[in-house]
């Protein structure tokens, strides 16, 4: 029977590079299939566009030598863009290029940046990258001694000789990778290093963060990236046609273009009721990840559309394990269970006003402590109904305004399946943004959206995405309803009220996507952080930190609570 170690894929070369420069990075990209773009990713691309294509030609250099009357023409054969493997290296490389002269062969590898000064003339990410083409190149049966590392930014060239120490080192890192890939197990990120800031993945890898909440210490530097370049895109016009044309996503209706959007700018396509996009659009949307979420034309949550899943089946994994663990799923619902009546006590204390009574602040405190300590899910369970009906009882004091709008939005308890006054349709059409949105956050990062700890699995029923979102109903989606009312920009007329059952009208639902978006968007300071961040960055990094509960790195999942 094969081992891990021999079912381990042949490692590519260029992975070595990160491994020395940092193990973790290695393992994010290699094993668990994630990848970011930066600036310094695409110009790499750009420089290497020259040497991707196959080919080779013949250079003739002209060499004079002391004392000689005319020049000596050397030729070399030049391999563009070679590809080697070798099963008992364990590695595979695409080679930039190969040069062949006098019977001897050299790999020569293009880099983006300046030479730097150092006394082996590169640093040795890049030499133990080299050395393994090296070893490859001899694998096959070609003298190679020594390569050259091409530095694009000033244009030199710099030989690396593959001496016993070097080779020597590049063994170890190639056998030392390996076995990382085994076991799987995710190293831990660099302490404070100067390399996280221009990391593509620091989003991603969330070293300084990781640090804070296993060992302590300060805050983290603000290394998330602070905005977003792409946004989803609603479409709720009944009978709308959605297509691509070139790289753009139009919205047409009735022989009319109701819009569009570039495609690299959108995060994701939510259709509601009768929207039609073409299978052309859809092809495209699969082939760039972006998903396209199906809800009904009053925002009930139907499915999503995604191409290819991500690769981290490590982490789907561990994901499932705990999820046969009852007593893991318990601590981790305690958790979200404690989070979320503490925000929706925080939210209380900040708009209800002075008729909130102390009373039932003190309440909500009190099903949040027993919450952690609930010996069972039915339970804890029962403290989650106890502190949300405390909250939701006393929801209507945080509606401001005339009598007018107090009356047209009066709020009893909370009501779903339908809606039976305004204020429940509002709050049932937020929690259906908020659970689309956190089912694409786990299904783009690896996670399965559909088995939660909380909520128990259920047919067509998100359980994961409603565990990660219970903290941040009160934060994001009923702070973006009260708002809508109390600024007077949603009204009445903006609902329709049929057989006891309140919906939104096309123009409400319109209003309240833009009001949940504004919040998806706005800056907070992070409570554990320190730094700024938008809600929808938030979401992220709360998904990959269970992710990394899931996996060990992290001993407690603590989903976010505001102060």
């Amino acid at each position: 029977m094969a081992s891990d170690a021999d079912t381990t894929p042949l490692i590519p070369a260029r992975m070595l590079n990160e491994f020395v420069y940092c193990p973790r990075l290695a393992v994010l990209e290699w094993v668990d299939g994630e990848w970011a773009e930066s600036s310094d990713t695409v110009e790499g691309e750009i420089r290497h566009g020259s040497v991707d294509r196959p080919g080779f030609r013949i250079r003739r250099d002209r060499q004079r030598d002391p004392g000689e009357q005319s020049p000596q023409v050397q030729e070399r054969l030049q391999l563009r863009s070679v590809e080697l493997a070798d099963e008992e290296l364990g590695i595979v490389a695409k080679l930039d290029l190969v040069e062949v002269a006098d019977g001897r062969v050299q790999p020569v590898d293009y880099k983006k940046g300046k030479r730097p000064h150092t006394a082996t003339g590169a640093w040795d990410p890049e030499r133990v990258q080299l050395c393994a083409q090296g070893l490859l190149l001899r694998a096959h049966g070609y003298q190679c001694d020594s390569g050259i590392l091409y530095f694009a930014g000033s244009n030199d060239r710099v030989t690396v000789p593959f001496d016993d120490a070097l080779v020597a080192r590049t063994r170890a890192r190639i056998a030392e990778l390996r076995d990382v890939a085994a076991r799987g197990v995710l190293p831990p990120p660099l302490d404070d290093s100067p390399k996280c800031p221009r990391c593509s993945l620091v989003s991603i890898c969330l070293p300084d963060e990781t640090r804070r909440l296993t060992r302590g210490g300060p805050p983290p530097r603000k290394l998330v990236p602070g905005s977003v370049d792409a946004y989803p895109v609603y479409v709720h016009h009944p009978g709308a046609h959605v297509r691509k044309n070139g790289d753009v996503l139009e919205i047409h209706a009735d022989d009319e273009k109701l819009g569009s959007a570039r495609l690299e700018e959108v995060s994701a396509l939510v259709l509601f009721g009768r929207v039609h996009p073409t299978t052309q659009l859809v092809h495209e949307l699969c082939r760039r990840g972006i998903p396209v979420t199906y809800l009904s034309s009053g925002g009930w949550f139907h499915g999503v559309l995604q191409g290819l899943p991500h690769r981290h089946i490590a982490l789907r994994q561990a994901q499932f394990a705990a999820a046969n663990d009852p007593g893991r799923c318990l601590a981790i619902a305690r958790h979200i269970v404690r989070a979320k009546l503490l925000n929706m006590r925080t939210l209380l204390r900040r708009n209800a006003g002075e008729h909130l009574s102390r009373h039932a602040l003190d309440a909500i405190r009190n099903e949040s402590r027993l919450a952690l300590r609930a010996h069972s899910m039915d339970a804890l369970l029962g403290h989650e109904g106890s502190g949300s009906r405390t909250y939701f009882e006393n929801f209507s004091l945080m509606v401001k305004g005339s009598n007018e709008v107090v009356e047209g939005f009066a709020f009893d308890t909370r009501t779903r399946r339908p809606p039976r006054d305004r204020m429940n349709a509002l709050l049932s059409f937020g929690y259906a943004m908020l659970v689309r949105e956190f089912t694409q956050v786990a299904w783009s990062i690896g996670l399965d959206p559909y088995l939660g700890y909380l909520h128990a699995p259920r047919y067509g029923r998100p359980a994961l995405a409603l565990d990660l979102m219970e903290p941040f109903r009160p934060l994001v989606a009923d702070s973006a309803c009260i708002t809508l009312v109390n600024v007077g920009e949603i009204r009445p007329s903006d609902f329709i009220e049929r057989m006891g059952a309140v919906n939104l009208t096309r123009e409400g639902r319109n209003k309240v996507l833009m009001a949940v978006e504004r919040r998806l968007a706005q800056e907070v300071t992070h409570p554990l952080f320190g730094y700024s961040v938008s809600y929808r960055r938030i979401f992220e990094i709360e998904a990959r930190l269970l992710g990394r509960h899931l996996q060990g790195e992290l001993n407690v999942y603590q989903p976010l609570v505001t102060r």
